[in-house]
């Protein structure tokens, strides 16, 4: 089971993740092509090595030109849904920054749609976003399990005068999770932004200190400041579940007879969305012979509310059942073929070392069947049948 642990205890921003990804391996260009997709401007993307206190680390650099434009929630998600990007980064950018949304304007008393971001709204935050929902993406872990969250002390001048830290937003956006101000001799400055909550409690599956785990590669990201005697910099450690652990995980179920079937998909997205590792319906045959479906959903045990309350709250049942289960899973890693000239990534699992399961991802070979008229089938085939050759 792959892992990547984020180790948030000197606090979070959209920069120092971007940082963290490109030490810990992900390419530039997968960052920058993902951001260049939606941006309406250019922007520009590079990462130096720096030190931060007594550490060295990578800050990575967002330039771009001056902008007049100020974008809501809706412009926002125009752009988003009209860019040529994979689903999963589209989609883990649009719940990014639909929490922003929402944390702002429960903040300000106003409709999500109508935010306007602000700093957050600007060309480089959504630069930080996009980028850092797809260096995520290209990990494709198991499991980003994330440490409580410093949020800092102290006030600082914003758009809207002197708050408080943490920001409201930032305040909102960790109702639920764990923060606290930061470790003894913290500086008195914010040391989570409202991006970096964001991005966080949406790609976090579980929360806590460093699993087990046999890391494979660290990345340090550098915060844009370097105050005296504290290193501004958030790590990751990527790696996968050491030998012979046994993570244990929950399984939630429902039996069904009454819930309208259009909405059973939507239903099966809340419950990944929440935290859940899987989630799926089998046909059952209930009292007095009626035709119904059980709802399965298999979380970490600390997701296991979200996902319960989703049950409840988009599904007609008024029970659900749980019982732990133990997971074994295969360690995996991406490699990337290209067919025709497009590129489709193919997920390699090991036993002991040895690759014994290729799976081209399905999203790939659908939009390298469409750009190049071939079928499907036959881009499937020939994705891993190179995949064979470049896992050997």
């Amino acid at each position: 089971m792959s892992i990547v642990w984020v180790d948030a205890s000197s606090g979070a921003s959209g920069d120092m993740l971007l940082g963290a990804l490109v030490e810990a391996g992900v390419p530039l260009s997968v960052v920058s092509s993902a951001v260049d997709a939606v941006a309406p401007e250019p922007v520009d993307l590079t990462a130096e090595q720096v030190r931060r206190g007594a550490l060295a680390a990578t800050r990575c650099h967002v330039s771009i030109a001056d902008s007049v434009h100020h974008r809501t929630w809706a412009d926002v998600r125009a752009l988003l849904t009209d860019a040529v990007l994979d689903d999963a980064v589209r989609d883990l950018a649009l719940r990014v920054f639909e929490r922003l949304a929402v944390a702002e304007g429960a903040v300000h008393g106003i409709a999500p749609d109508d935010v306007h971001f602000h700093e957050v709204g600007a060309l480089d935050a959504i630069a930080d976003v996009v980028g850092v929902c797809a260096g995520f993406a290209h990990l494709d872990a198991d499991e980003v399990v994330v440490s409580p969250i410093a949020v800092g002390s102290g006030s600082i001048r914003a758009a809207h005068g002197t708050l408080p830290v943490p920001p409201p937003a930032v305040a909102r956006l960790l109702t639920g999770v764990p923060s606290f101000a930061g470790p003894p001799g913290h500086p008195q400055m914010e040391m989570c932004t409202p991006t970096g909550a964001a991005l966080l409690t949406t790609l976090a599956t579980s929360w806590g200190e460093q699993p087990t785990m046999v890391t494979r590669a660290i990345g340090v990201g550098a915060g844009g400041r370097d105050p005296e005697g504290w290193s501004n910099t958030l790590r990751l450690l990527v790696g996968e579940a050491a030998a012979g652990s046994t993570p244990t995980e929950i399984v939630l179920e429902a039996n069904i007879d009454d819930l309208d079937p259009r909405l059973v998909p939507g239903a099966l997205d809340a419950l990944l969305a929440a935290g859940a590792h899987d989630a799926w319906v089998t046909p059952i045959l209930m009292k007095k012979g009626r035709p119904a479906h059980t709802l399965h959903a298999l979380a970490p045990l600390s997701a296991a509310e979200a996902v319960r309350r989703v049950f409840f709250r988009e599904t007609s049942t008024i029970g659900v059942r749980e019982h732990e289960v133990v997971k074994h899973a295969l360690p995996r890693e991406m490699l990337t073929v290209t067919v025709g000239g497009q590129p489709i990534a193919v997920k390699a699992a090991r036993l002991d070392g040895e690759i014994v399961n290729l799976q081209p991802e399905w999203d790939d070979v659908a939009r390298a069947s469409a750009a190049l008229d071939r079928p499907a089938i036959d881009v499937l085939a020939a994705a891993k049948a190179l995949a064979v050759r470049l896992g050997m």
